[in-house]
């Protein structure tokens, strides 16, 4: 039998640093209100108890969410929630948000959101979906009671059908509040997607990295990844592009996120020997660290003999060799959705819909071996 415990400290089950998972936990529940301003927050110990996670993760939880702003330690009296009383609303009043989640990824999304719309004075109201519809019904149907302004909100859309995301963007318009999509478009409908949206252009993002990648002398270049509908299809669009451009043979190796582990990591180190690969590119930083681990195992040197660049830029640290990785603006994201909300909310229905993509940039370190010819160190 599930007890309340074991419900607030449940894993997720997505693969992520421990700190940042049990950081994630109690963020959520600061920022829903179950634990208000002021209200003092589990020892050290009594949370090792309830959460079963160690004292080291603990610590770290704690030294993220004080680094936040979210909670105070004071010395021989614990840790509290700080007082973050909303500033007074202008005539903007409050604008929703809707996200799957507020760890990793959208925990940088979030603190641009936060940061642009309490600059102009307006407060929020925050809810999560975990990437479920029913869930994001529910969070919609509270949020909406908030009289919330507008909303910016990641849609849980379904892979493959187009109309049917569509009737999911035509039932948000018709909220009659302003509605912003954020990592989320129709790009398969091409002009006839109605949505304002800020996403990530991460076809551009999978061009540049081959291009990195072509840089530094690589011929034959694989594509590895994991398929979620909302990323991979761009990344494999961009790798495509690029290959075409430059005469390129496409090597592409895909999987469900839940079938990479390393014995899957084995096999396709493998096919890229196979098909001649001195690079690859890797969707995500998991997929990539398990590929090296593959690599060790092999005797392949990273990057001597096989050159990586890892897309997302979120758990780089997990592999033996840093790194090299496409970085979706995240943060960027965040305020740049803000500021399409703020200026829809001002200037109504008269401004033009802004379709907003961001480019990711490239951040160099020595998995493809750029470092070691005298590329630059960082970007």
């Amino acid at each position: 039998m599930e007890t309340p415990t074991e419900s607030v400290w449940s894993r997720s089950g997505r693969r992520s640093l421990k700190f940042e998972e049990l950081a994630s936990q109690l963020r959520s529940r600061i920022r829903s209100g179950a634990w208000t301003p002021g209200t003092k927050l589990p020892t050290e110990n009594e949370l090792i108890q309830e959460s079963g996670f160690s004292l080291t993760t603990v610590r770290r939880a704690y030294e993220s969410l004080v680094d936040e702003g979210l909670v105070t330690r004071r010395r021989g009296a614990g840790t509290f929630v700080s007082d973050r009383r909303p500033q007074r609303e202008t005539r903007q009043g409050r604008v929703g948000i809707l996200i799957p989640e507020t760890a990793l990824y959208y925990a940088k999304v979030l603190q641009g959101l936060e940061t642009t719309l309490a600059a102009r004075r307006v407060s929020l109201t925050l809810a999560t979906s975990n990437y479920k519809v029913e869930q994001e019904r529910e969070a919609l149907q509270s949020i909406l009671a908030d009289g919330v302004r507008g909303i910016i909100v990641v849609p849980t859309f379904s892979a493959g059908r187009a109309q049917e995301n569509l009737r999911r963007i035509e039932a948000l318009q018709n909220l009659k509040i302003p509605v912003v999509l954020l990592e989320r478009s129709l790009p398969e409908l091409g002009a006839a997607d109605p949505s304002e949206h800020v996403v990530s252009d991460h076809a551009g993002g999978g061009f540049d990295a081959m291009q990195h990648l072509l840089g530094l002398g690589h011929e034959r270049i694989g594509l590895v990844l994991r398929r979620v509908p909302y990323t991979a299809p761009g990344i494999r669009a961009g790798y495509r592009t690029a290959c075409e451009v430059d005469g390129l043979q496409e090597v592409v190796i895909a999987d469900e996120m839940g079938a990479w582990n390393a014995e899957r990591a084995d096999r396709a180190l493998a096919e890229l020997l196979e098909h001649g690969c001195t690079a690859a590119l890797v969707f995500g930083d998991r997929e990539a660290a398990l590929l090296e681990g593959a690599a060790s195992r092999r005797g392949i040197v990273v990057p001597r003999d096989l050159a990586l660049v890892s897309y997302d830029d979120e758990l780089t640290e997990l592999a033996e060799v840093p790194l090299t990785a496409m970085s979706p603006a995240k943060y960027h994201l965040g305020s740049t959705a803000a500021e399409v909300m703020l200026r829809r909310i001002e200037n109504g229905p008269s401004s033009p819909v802004l379709q907003v993509r961001l480019r990711p940039h490239l951040v160099i370190r020595e998995s493809c071996g750029a470092s070691s010819i005298g590329g630059p160190a960082g970007a």
